[in-house]
């Protein structure tokens, strides 16, 4: 006989293990699958080459929910975050710009280039941090479903409403521009220095196939800024061991409140009878029931893999088909025989933070424009981190490990060859852009890893390589996301949910997503 369960969360990712957790801390049974032989989706460490531990995909902690962390005990379990402090951006003429975590330092380094720029630095930020306080409650929202609202769903409106009216006029007027306008010119009407636009633009292009100069590209700004606003935990910084740990300390506190976690359990399809999910199949055959079953998975896999479409509506099926994915980051994971040197770097405790290679909004979008069409950029656009420095278990004594987060790279590529020339073409491109502003690199390397969309996909189970599972563009946001009336975390197959980064509020090592839609299983109230 068929094992069952109260609940069964498809895909060990951290949103799904945050939500299988909330669901056992409430007394489930609950069961998690996961198609790999390791726990975290995207947010994953491993050993692909002797000694040195790779973050594969996600290499930053960003927007981490405090009430995720402290609900779960997270830090019990192995949470230990080590917020970046520098951000060092080399130029072409081999110039620098450093950022610091003492906004005055930071300031006085834009006084270097524009005192227009120093003098309005604290004008940007006071209103960045104003207007992610303005949509941060959204982060804890159930998108209410504008089609058919309920009570509820009309509480929400008037409460966000009511936050709203408390702005201000300025901050409001903001808002609005900051929900249409590109990145590039929202920057611009505060900074004139090229590099200084850039490092603030290239934040609203990762993860999407736009340039910092396509509208809609100055929301995701706001990213940086709400998690700011909470401390470590939700700001950018390097947990201890790679990514793949924080899914690992959200893996720990499910199975302490009961989890079963299975790996290298690949589901095949979800069990539906008379429009009711019962259970789920693996590839192997083994079937397992339950009342409730969770996909963590991005939307095309758990509607479009997962299920039958003869089980979901005309219009909701167009729907999903639509959902924009557009894998446009890549990733290459590098093992150093050394510390490398970038050129014009005074020391190498500026190493400790992130290397942007950005020069100017043109830069990044020329290299928009190389990869729009396919392909990948010439020159793209990069974030350097090498976790190493800050903790050595990533790397053997002496050694390092360098992990580069690439913009663009298409997931189409053919005119590159096969997959295997494709990942070689991109991976020496990126080398070679590196080497420009780091000469030593290519006497240091020792092993890379190279990740296209493709390879994204084909690992991991993300549609087209996206890291957010499905772009993050207004039109596939809060009551849209992943397409209005299914944005309340429920599906159009009775006691099937959704709980990945498809839904509000996105992608990032947020957990949000998992928590969210937990809380609607539960009927809207958590056991914390």
């Amino acid at each position: 006989m068929a094992e069952t369960y109260d609940a069964i969360v498809v895909g060990g990712g951290h949103n799904g293990l945050t939500c299988a957790a909330y669901l056992a801390k409430a007394g489930q049974k609950v069961l998690v699958l996961e198609r790999r032989h390791v726990l975290g989706g995207a947010a994953v460490t491993e050993e692909i080459y002797p000694g040195f531990k790779y973050s594969v995909c996600s290499y930053v902690v960003s927007l981490l929910r405090p009430e995720v962390a402290r609900e779960l005990d997270l830090g019990r379990h192995g949470l230990q975050i080590h917020p970046q402090e520098f951000v060092y951006l080399p130029m072409e003429n081999g110039d620098h710009l450093l950022t610091h975590g003492d906004p005055h330092k930071t300031r006085q380094e834009f006084r270097r280039f524009s005192k227009k720029d120093a003098d309005r630095a604290g004008q940007f930020e006071d209103l960045m941090y104003r207007m992610a306080f303005a949509v941060k409650p959204i982060l804890g929202y159930k998108p209410p479903n504008m089609a058919a609202p309920s009570l509820r769903d009309l509480s929400t409106l008037k409460e966000f409403g009511g936050h709203l009216s408390g702005l201000g006029k300025e901050t409001f007027h903001q808002l609005t521009k900051i929900m249409t306008m590109s990145a590039d010119d929202f920057v611009g009407q505060f900074f004139e220095t090229p590099i200084i636009r850039a490092m603030h633009s290239l934040s609203g292009v990762i993860g999407t196939m736009l340039g910092p100069k396509s509208p809609g590209t100055a929301y995701v700004l706001l990213h940086h800024y709400m998690g700011d606003l909470d401390g470590a935990f939700s700001a950018w910084g390097a947990q201890k061991g790679g990514t793949g740990m924080v899914s690992e300390a959200i893996a720990s506190a499910a199975r302490e409140n009961g989890v079963e976690i299975r790996v290298n359990a690949p589901v095949s399809q979800i069990i539906i009878e008379n429009g009711t999910a019962v259970g789920v199949a693996l590839e192997n055959g083994d079937e397992f029931y339950a009342k409730t079953i969770a996909t963590g998975c991005d939307p095309h896999v758990s509607f479009r893999k997962l299920v039958d479409e003869k089980e979901l509506p005309g219009d909701f099926v167009r729907a999903i088909d639509n959902f924009k994915f557009r894998g446009s980051s890549g990733k290459v994971n590098i093992a150093l025989d050394g510390l490398p040197a970038f050129t014009g770097m005074e020391s190498p405790r500026f190493l400790s933070g992130a290397i942007d290679i950005c020069p100017s909004t043109d830069y990044v979008e020329q290299a928009y424009d190389d990869a729009k069409y396919g392909g990948f950029s010439k020159r793209p656009a990069m974030e350097i981190c090498i976790p190493s420095i800050n903790d050595p278990s990533m790397a053997p004594p002496g050694k390092h490990m360098m992990s580069i987060f690439v913009q663009y790279c298409s997931y189409d590529m053919d005119q590159y060859g096969d997959r295997d020339q494709q990942r070689e073409a991109f991976g020496n491109a990126v080398i070679d852009t590196v080497q420009e502003f780091c000469p030593n690199i290519k006497d240091l390397i020792l092993h890379k890893q190279v990740l296209t969309p493709w390879d994204m996909e084909q690992m991991i189970g993300l549609t087209e390589g996206n890291i957010f599972q499905g772009e993050l563009t207004l039109d596939q946001l809060f009551f849209s996301r992943p397409t209005a009336g299914y944005a309340d975390y429920k599906t159009p197959i009775r006691n099937y949910w959704q709980c990945g980064s498809g839904t509000h509020p996105g992608g990032g090592i947020m957990a949000m997503p998992g928590r969210l839609a937990a809380k609607e299983i539960l009927g809207g109230k958590l056991v914390i």
